[in-house]
């Protein structure tokens, strides 16, 4: 395996990209507080790092590497089922950040 293939295709450079990103972390934290009825205070806002987002988005798509997200195509759609209700909550919530 080259060091390419070690570290995945495009979806893969995709999905690292989401999880460094701020806005993506925040979804993060708000959607937990959401979920599972937490205060504010309990989970403020900026609680997700860029480790959090990997851990949780390789848990939703059922895998142990962002990598695989190339080859396996459930959870490509898993990924980009994701990626489309941040983009939704990104639009709804832009502005109130």
């Amino acid at each position: 395996m080259n060091s390419q293939q070690s570290r995945g295709g495009a979806v893969a450079r995709q999905a690292a990209m989401l999880c460094q990103d701020a806005a993506f972390r925040l979804y993060l934290d708000r959607r937990r507080r959401h979920k599972f009825g937490i205060a504010a205070r309990d989970l403020p806002d900026g609680t997700h790092n860029e480790q959090d987002a990997r851990d949780w988005l390789c848990q939703a798509c059922g895998i142990q590497s962002r990598a695989e997200l190339d080859t396996k195509a459930e959870s490509e759609h898993a990924f980009h089922h994701i990626c489309n209700r941040f983009n939704r909550w990104k639009a709804k919530n832009r502005g109130s950040r």
